[in-house]
C-alpha cells in the first residue's frame, strides 16, 4: 500500500506540474495582449515555486525510515519555569508546522508544567516523510527573550530538547529470492538405521546475502527437512531484521546530547536583536514570528542539503604499496574523508608502520610519509 500510494503522489505531482506550467504560460499569453493578469499570474508562480522546492526536498530523503510517520519527544532543560514555557513553544511551532505540511498531528502524553508550559509532551506526525523532515530537529534548542516570568524583565537564556524517532510497525515482511539460496544436501549423522546410510536426506540451507544458515536432519524425508531449514530460514531473517532496527534506533538514541549550555544546535534569539541561526548549517532567518509561527522549512532544507553532501563527501584509503615485484599490491592502513585530509597535518612523519600483504603475506615496513592516498571505491 506504502508503495502504491508512492506512485500515485508522484502521478499527482507530475500533473500538477504540467497544469501550473500551462497555467502560467496562458496568463503570458494573456499578458501579451493586453490584460491586467500580474495579481494572478504572481499567484501561479508563488505555488510552483512552493510545488518545486517540495519535490527537491523530497529528493534529499533517501535513508530508509525517511517516509516514515514521526514520532517526537520535547523535553525542557535547564532554566525551570522558564524552559518549560520554551518548551511548550516548541510544540506549538512543530504543531503548525505539520498543519502547514498536511499532515496529521496525535498527541500522545503531555505533563503540563506546574506554573507554566510543560514538563514533557509526545505527539505523532502521520504522513509521507514527517520522520526524514524531522530529523533535522533532533537536538537542543536555545531561545534567549527577556522572561514574561521575571518581575525585573532581565534576559533569560532558556533550553529544550527534541527528540524524533521513525514510527515502525511490527510487521517485517520476509521475501526469500530463490537466488539468495545455496541448498546442499547430506547424509544423516544421527541414528535412524539402514535408511540413514542410503540417502542424502539431511538439509542445509544458506542464504547468500547475509551467510544465515539453517539446517535440518530429524526427518526420513529430504522435502521434510527443506521445508523446516526454510522455517528456520525465515525465523532468523526474522531476527536478523529486528537487529538492524534495534540498532537504528540505537544510533537515533546516540544522537541526544545534554540539554545545557554548548549542546544546541539552534538559538532562537529575541533580545537584545531578533535571529535564528542554526549553528550546524549556519542557516540564520531574522524573520523570527515566521518560523515560530510553524515556517521550518528553511532549516529542514538546509540540513538535508548538508547531510547529503556528507554522504556524498569523497573518501580516500591511506594505503602502502608491496614490495614484492611480482605482486604491486596496496595495502590499506585506513580512510579519510577529503576534508580530513584537507585539515591533516602529519606530525610524525617517520613514524614506522609494520604491515603484511594480505595478496602474497609479504612482510615490510614503510614510513608514515610515504604512505599513498588512494580514492576509496
Amino acid at each position: 500500500m506504502r508503495e502504491k500510494k508512492r506512485l500515485e503522489d508522484m502521478l499527482a505531482n507530475e500533473t500538477n506540474l504540467i497544469r501550473h506550467s500551462d497555467d502560467i504560460s496562458a496568463y503570458f499569453d494573456l499578458a501579451r495582449e493586453g490584460e491586467s493578469v500580474d495579481a494572478d499570474l504572481r499567484r501561479e508562480i508563488d505555488s510552483l515555486r512552493q510545488l518545486v522546492d517540495r519535490l527537491e526536498t523530497e529528493t534529499l530523503l533517501s535513508g530508509e525510515n525517511d517516509a516514515r510517520n514521526a514520532i517526537v519527544t520535547i523535553h525542557p532543560g535547564a532554566g525551570g519555569t522558564e524552559s518549560q514555557d520554551w518548551a511548550d513553544m516548541l510544540l506549538r511551532m512543530y504543531l503548525r508546522w505539520a498543519e502547514r505540511q498536511g499532515f496529521e498531528t496525535v498527541l500522545y502524553d503531555y505533563q503540563p508544567g506546574e506554573e507554566a508550559g510543560l514538563k514533557s509532551a509526545t505527539f505523532a506526525v502521520n504522513g509521507e516523510y514527517a520522520f526524514g523532515l524531522l530529523t533535522s530537529e533532533i537536538g537542543v534548542h536555545r531561545l534567549v527573550r527577556i522572561s514574561p516570568f521575571d518581575q525585573a524583565k532581565r534576559r533569560h537564556t532558556s533550553f529544550a530538547s527534541v527528540f524524533v524517532s521513525p514510527e515502525i510497525d511490527d510487521s517485517i515482511d520476509i521475501v526469500i529470492k530463490p537466488e539468495d539460496l545455496r541448498i546442499d544436501t547430506y547424509r544423516s549423522s544421527g541414528k535412524g538405521g539402514q535408511h540413514v546410510n542410503t540417502t542424502d536426506s539431511a538439509v542445509r540451507i544458506t542464504h547468500i546475502p547475509t551467510g544465515l544458515v539453517a539446517n535440518c536432519q530429524n526427518e526420513r524425508s529430504q522435502h521434510k527437512n527443506k521445508e523446516r531449514a526454510m522455517s528456520m530460514l525465515r525465523s532468523k531473517l526474522y531476527e536478523n531484521e529486528l537487529e538492524k532496527k534495534r540498532a537504528a534506533t540505537k544510533k537515533i538514541e546516540d544522537s541526544k546530547l545534554d540539554i545545557d549550555f554548548g549542546s544546541q544546535i539552534r538559538s532562537y534569539v529575541l533580545q537584545p536583536y531578533r535571529l535564528i541561526k542554526d549553528h550546524r548549517t549556519k542557516t540564520e532567518i531574522g524573520d523570527v514570528d515566521r518560523v515560530i509561527d510553524g515556517d521550518l522549512q528553511p532549516f529542514i532544507r538546509a540540513y538535508l542539503q548538508m547531510r547529503r553532501g556528507e554522504k556524498q563527501a569523497r573518501v580516500f584509503n591511506i594505503a602502502a604499496k608491496c614490495p614484492n615485484p611480482d605482486c604491486n599490491a596496496f595495502v590499506v592502513k585506513g580512510s579519510l574523508t577529503e576534508d580530513q585530509l584537507k585539515n591533516m597535518s602529519p606530525t610524525t612523519p617517520n613514524k614506522i608502520w609494520s604491515t603484511t600483504c594480505p595478496k602474497c603475506k609479504t612482510t615490510f615496513e614503510t614510513k608514515e610519509k610515504d604512505l599513498f592516498q588512494l580514492p576509496a571505491r
